[in-house]
């Protein structure tokens, strides 16, 4: 007989539960570092399982290029389950935008400063880390697409930070 928090048996490795759509996992992206960048070569992001292989992006990526906070992607499970993810599947409208203050500019190296520039638009974002204050920010395709990236032009030639888009869709380029 088990001890009582012994729980239930555990399935093998490779069974899954019945049904486990609409679970949080994290799925991990790989690419080539970029020189002169952060020295990593994967990112895990949150997403929330669809089925056996597809998952919906639920933040937004620092590192990961090409997918943005909404996205439905494929992925494959190894033998350690981690789940590895495999390409878009469908986008979702949303860009991601990240944005580095400088810290010789006139915001320092404040990410909340870079927010309290942002928030106008409803633009909430993510900070790497109190050392590294990159913001990564979801831009919605029903934003002012066109302010936004006014704005962040302006701060760049102002020498607030620097930004990239690293993913876009057709309207944000037409902005």
């Amino acid at each position: 007989m088990s001890p009582p928090d012994a729980g239930p048996p555990r399935p093998p490795r490779d069974e899954r539960p019945p049904d486990d759509t609409g679970r949080r996992i994290k799925v991990w992206f790989r690419f080539v570092p970029r020189e002169d960048w952060l020295p990593y070569d994967t990112e895990g992001l949150w997403a929330t399982r669809l089925s056996a292989d597809t998952a919906r992006v639920d933040n937004v990526p620092f590192l990961q290029d090409g997918v943005a906070e909404g996205e439905t992607v494929r992925f494959t499970t190894d033998a350690d389950g981690v789940h590895w993810a495999e390409g878009r599947v469908a986008d979702s409208g949303n860009c991601t935008v990240r944005v580095l203050p400088l810290p010789d500019g006139p915001l320092g190296r404040d990410a909340r400063a870079v927010h309290a520039r942002l928030a106008p638009f409803g633009l909430g974002g993510e900070v790497f880390s109190a050392e590294f204050p990159l913001v990564a920010f979801t831009v919605p395709g029903g934003a002012d697409l066109r302010a936004i990236k006014e704005l962040l032009v302006r701060g760049q030639d102002e020498g607030w930070w620097h930004f990239e888009v690293s993913c876009s869709t057709e309207a944000w380029r037409a902005a």
